[in-house]
């Protein structure tokens, strides 16, 4: 009979094991998969692009090729206003033309013709000029390595804006081009590099702009022949005297494709808006190539290190995913979005774990058991409210009520705190009396009074202070003298909303670990004359500290991918700065915002995946990290 029994139970025992490891596999399976599954829709953002030759044929070269094929004299049409031309004469003197057309209210066309020359004194001989595509800025290139820039966005009159030295060793500037949206000039010389180049505002010069090398792009070992920008990103196609074409993105910086054209390029353009380029040969052949280039803009210093871009005034950590004009540079840095997302989770940390492990050494050293049985649990069913109604009243009910009393709250920080040790010191008079033996493990209920007398200090004095210390407004006062913006929904709310939500993880899983150490650690240190908080800070606290450690782990993976909190009460905004006063953005919240916009499989929809793979990879680091130091813990505190 007895033997029976035991045969049941151990096969009970075997069965149980069996299922814990089955489940323990599976969970490892599931998350594995997660994982490929996210990383397989990112990793195509790393795929070398293609090109398929489609047409390789012979043609009239000059039906193809335009008279004046040296770029010399150009033309761009201004829409229903009529366009303006540029030519290069033989003296070093460009002869601008302009059709203009007005309409009058019945809708009667007006033309007039303006003809003026830029006869301004340059460096040297003109090599190469370019005509904006919108026709308001005219750059001309000197054979010297010397570029001009012209502003004829004047009717009438075209105004030198500026002169640059590019190339100390003064070498010949052989082509140029503007890249889509106008802003940035990219620029091919005798050494076969190229460059590019924009207006940026140099400190001290107010609102003037000045053209500054940007960008080196990977050039020949020959001369630049020629350049073309395409119409559909910020990328360009370079050629060569012998025949070689390199595809080029400006923001990443990388060389996309090499191509061979067999011969001279006598004129190219990129067709079906950049799907395809068109090449002549100087040897009549013209080639079709189907480019299939899906994600030029994507590096991994455009992901993870400062870029230059477009209307700055230097290289910064930038996330933009869109803008009004199709013509932006799209700015895809993870770095604000990494940093808004430690930045979230150490404040809210710093304000959770003080409070959650004082708030559990405590509950199960100090409290009394009847009071700690309704404390505990509600502390838990904390756990239990929607991180969706918590990110709703930080956002709409704590961040306006902070935003009217701050001082208030710096007071707080201050006098609550200090008013907390007058009453501690206090209490020691009466300890050891009556009153004090009765009141044994309830003390926390004596404090409450004097945190609600220290808030109503702080709210009593705040007025007249900042009346008379910051002229009645601290937030114009700390934009004013410290150059510091306050936001409503900042980092101090999201240290308290979030921190909200993770003191109940923490104090619970802390509280279990110091209340599971054996009673008889505590009893030989009183027994030697130890105090009871002595005790719990010397003997407890190390001895539960494995325990504790993975308490504040656990919150902290809470805190890295919490989405809805971060989300409503930051302001969502992708800045680099540890102030206070700021909002970040977050992996996660970055997730929730741009995912429902994002086109399938486009750039940002794969780039939204790589967050998540990158999300999902920070925290197993750390998670592991953790494991490895509790497992040091254990080792030398023991477990219990």
């Amino acid at each position: 009979m007895a033997s029976s029994i035991v045969d049941k139970s151990r096969r009970n025992d075997r069965l149980a094991a069996w299922l814990i490891k089955a489940g323990g596999l599976f969970v490892i399976v599931a998350v594995i998969g997660i994982l490929l599954l996210i990383a397989n829709v990112a990793l195509p953002l790393f795929y070398s692009p293609s090109a398929e030759k489609l047409a390789d044929v012979p043609a009239e070269l000059q039906s193809l090729v335009a008279s004046d094929a040296s770029g010399t004299h150009q033309t761009r049409e201004l829409g229903e206003k009529g366009n303006i031309s540029v030519r290069l004469l033989p003296d070093n003197r460009i002869d601008v033309q302009r059709k203009m057309i007005e309409k009058d209210l019945l809708g009667n066309e007006k033309v007039s013709q303006q003809s003026y020359q830029l006869s301004d004194s340059l460096p040297g001989a003109i090599s190469a000029v370019w005509l904006g595509r919108k026709g308001q800025n005219l750059y001309a290139a000197t054979a010297n390595g010397w570029l001009v820039r012209w502003d004829l966005a004047d009717e009438g009159q075209g105004r030198l804006v500026e002169t640059v030295e590019a190339f100390k060793d003064h070498r010949k500037i052989t082509a140029l081009t503007t890249l889509l949206g106008d802003t940035s000039l990219a620029v091919g010389d005798a050494k076969g590099q190229i460059t590019t180049w924009m207006p940026v505002r140099k400190p001290g010069s107010g609102e003037d702009k000045q053209l500054t090398l940007i960008h080196h792009l990977p050039g020949f070992m020959q001369p630049v022949q020629r350049l073309v920008a395409s119409p559909r990103d910020k990328s360009l196609a370079a050629f060569d005297a012998a025949g070689t074409i390199k595809l080029l993105h400006m923001t990443s910086e990388r060389l996309l494709l090499e191509l061979k054209a067999g011969s001279g390029v006598a004129a190219a353009a990129f067709a079906d808006n950049g799907r395809k380029l068109v090449v002549a040969g100087s040897d009549g052949k013209v080639s079709v190539w189907k480019l299939s280039i899906p994600h030029p803009e994507v590096s991994f210093s455009t992901l993870f290190g400062k870029v230059w871009y477009e209307g700055y005034d230097k290289p910064e950590y930038v996330w933009q995913s869109s803008a009004a004009t199709d013509d932006f540079e799209a700015k895809i840095s993870l770095m604000p979005l990494i940093f808004g997302t430690f930045k979230a989770t150490l404040f809210a940390m710093l304000f959770a774990v003080p409070l959650a492990l004082l708030g559990a050494l405590y509950t199960s050293q100090f409290m009394s058991s009847t009071l700690k049985g309704r404390i505990k649990p509600a502390v838990e069913i904390m756990a239990a409210v929607p991180s969706v109604v918590i990110g709703f009243l930080a956002g709409l009910w704590l961040a306006p009520l902070m935003d009217k009393n701050l001082l208030m709250l710096f007071l707080a920080v201050v006098i609550v705190p200090a008013m907390l040790l007058i009453a501690v010191f206090s209490w020691k008079a009466v300890a050891d009396t009556a009153v004090g033996r009765r009141l044994k493990g309830y003390e926390f209920i004596c404090m409450m009074p004097v945190v609600l007398l220290g808030l109503w200090l702080s709210g009593l004095i705040a007025p007249p202070l900042e009346a008379t210390l910051f002229g009645a407004d601290l937030k114009q006062w700390l934009y004013s003298s410290l150059g510091v913006r306050y936001d409503q929904r900042n980092s101090i709310i999201i240290a308290i909303a979030l921190g909200f939500a993770v003191i109940p993880i923490i104090f619970t899983i802390a509280e279990d670990a110091l209340s599971n150490v054996p009673r008889n650690l505590a009893a030989a240190s009183l027994a030697l004359g130890a105090s009871r908080w002595q005790t719990a800070w010397r003997v407890i606290l190390p001895s539960a500290l494995p325990g504790v450690f993975s308490a504040i782990m656990i919150g902290f993976g809470r805190a890295v991918g919490e989405t809805m909190i971060v989300l409503m009460a930051t302001g969502n905004t992708p800045i680099m700065s540890w102030s206070l006063f700021n909002g970040l953005r977050s992996l996660s919240a970055n997730i929730a915002v741009e995912i429902p916009e994002a086109p399938l499989f486009g750039t940002l929809y794969r780039t939204l995946f790589l967050s998540a793979v990158l999300l999902f990879v920070l925290t197993f680091i750390i998670n592991t990290a953790a494991e490895l130091l509790r497992q040091r813990f254990r080792k030398k505190y023991g477990r219990y």
